[in-house]
């Protein structure tokens, strides 16, 4: 035990050496191991910035998506490619609200559920017309679903999907548009001509977001029963599933629970699909690890180029050194404490240029943060790319510094001592 003890500080005093003297070198030939690491620090830099990019990419597509629901499911009615309804009129294709009578009993996975329609209209008030406005048909559903809070006013109730009451909510900033009281509620729109009460205000929506734009604020609500009176057209669902565990189950129960209203036989193929949310994410993130993968691959040539250049000057070294090489051996320096020296220097030149790379690195991440109109905003360098960076930069260093490191080992103390 005391000799395994001893054996292990000794091979501790010899790396603590060899790390001293490769210091002392890289200190004493500054401008020729900067220009020696620049290859390293070049690769590293690109790809801890590649990894930020890619890193803050899907941290705001992901938030994206979970800002949408990860257990949310859409319902839509659609034509399929073959059989005998894939000629058919959309009117025969479309979903109707009696088709989704009674999914409570039948999909067991599924927390709540709205019908929705969506269609143009004008939005008058005071006055002011906004011809780009838009109206959603909900059930009371929706609220839990959205969870989209009410600032002023109440939600849709019941009632007023049972009685088809003509009452609407609107947003902050269309409020603000139409230059309604902060507290509008009692007061009347005209939504292409029919007047509706003003129940609740809701709170605006984020702008700028990938799934949004200006229009989507222009929208007014209404109650579901109400909106298929004014308009029977398009419409479709969103569900939530218990859980998004459990996305996969409702999906599964929805498509026998519709493939039985809309009297589908065995062999016939949908007549309608449903998108789940949860899907699109962890297909995101399978797409987004290979992304990052080939994207690391193809940069993390640059850090090879860079190896060679290590071993280049490494050799370049061993020959400057050879006497003092030949002088370590004829006092006693094993073949193995020279190896290390050199090997240890290659190490050092990499990991300070490793070092060096991430500064670079972290100045690349912070200047994608700031370019505007770019969504870098949440780009960073997480750590297992800096582990990444000093693994692969130490890497470099043992596999192109081993050769410098066997030669100067190798070499014939009588000989090295005659070299000029």
């Amino acid at each position: 035990m005391m000799i395994v003890f001893r054996s292990s500080l000794s091979l501790l005093a010899l790396v603590y050496q060899s790390v001293i003297l490769a210091l002392s070198q890289v200190w004493s030939n500054k401008a020729r191991a900067f220009l020696t690491m620049l290859g390293i620090m070049i690769g590293v830099g690109a790809v801890t910035a590649v990894i930020a990019a890619l890193t803050g990419m899907k941290s705001y597509v992901l938030n994206e998506f979970e800002s949408f629901g990860a257990n949310k499911l859409y319902i839509i009615p659609d034509r399929p490619e073959t059989g005998p309804m894939s000629n058919v009129s959309w009117r025969q294709i479309r979903i109707t609200p009696e088709q989704l009578n009674g999914w409570e009993t039948q999909c067991p996975s599924i927390s709540a559920l709205t019908r929705y329609q969506d269609f143009g209209a004008s939005v008058q008030a005071n006055g002011i017309n906004i011809d780009d406005g838009r109206v959603s048909a909900i059930e009371p559903a929706w609220h839990d679903i959205e969870n989209r809070k009410i600032t002023i006013g109440r939600k849709f109730i019941d009632l007023d999907q049972i009685d088809a009451r003509q009452v609407c909510l609107i947003s902050e900033r269309l409020r603000d548009k139409l230059r309604l009281d902060r507290d509008c509620t009692g007061e009347s729109v005209l939504i292409n001509d029919r007047r509706f009460i003003v129940v609740g205000v809701l709170e605006d929506q984020p702008e700028g977001g990938m799934m949004r734009d200006s229009s989507s604020q222009n929208v007014v609500f209404i109650p579901f029963s109400t909106g298929w009176r004014i308009q029977e057209g398009f419409m479709y669902a969103i569900a939530t599933a218990k859980s998004p565990e459990a996305a996969d189950d409702a999906r599964a129960e929805m498509t026998v629970f519709l493939r039985r209203k809309r009297s589908l036989k065995p062999q016939d193929p949908n007549t309608f699909r449903i998108e789940v949310m949860q899907r699109f994410i962890e297909q995101f993130k399978s797409m987004s690890s290979v992304l990052t993968s080939i994207a690391v691959g193809i940069v993390a040539v640059s850090l090879l180029v860079g190896g060679v250049g290590i071993m280049n000057i490494m050799l370049v070294s061993v020959s400057e050194r050879t006497r003092e090489i030949g002088l370590r051996k004829a006092v006693g320096a094993l073949p193995s404490a020279v190896m290390l020296q050199f090997l240890v220097e290659a190490v050092m030149l990499c990991c300070i240029g490793g070092l060096f790379g991430l500064v670079i690195g972290q100045a690349l991440t912070i200047a994608l943060q700031n370019i505007p109109g770019v969504n870098f905003s949440q780009a960073y360098i997480p750590t297992w790319a800096v582990i990444l960076a000093f693994g692969f930069s130490g890497s470099v260093g043992v596999l192109f510094g081993m050769f410098p490191a066997i030669k100067a080992a190798l070499l014939d103390p009588i000989e090295a001592l005659r070299h000029d």
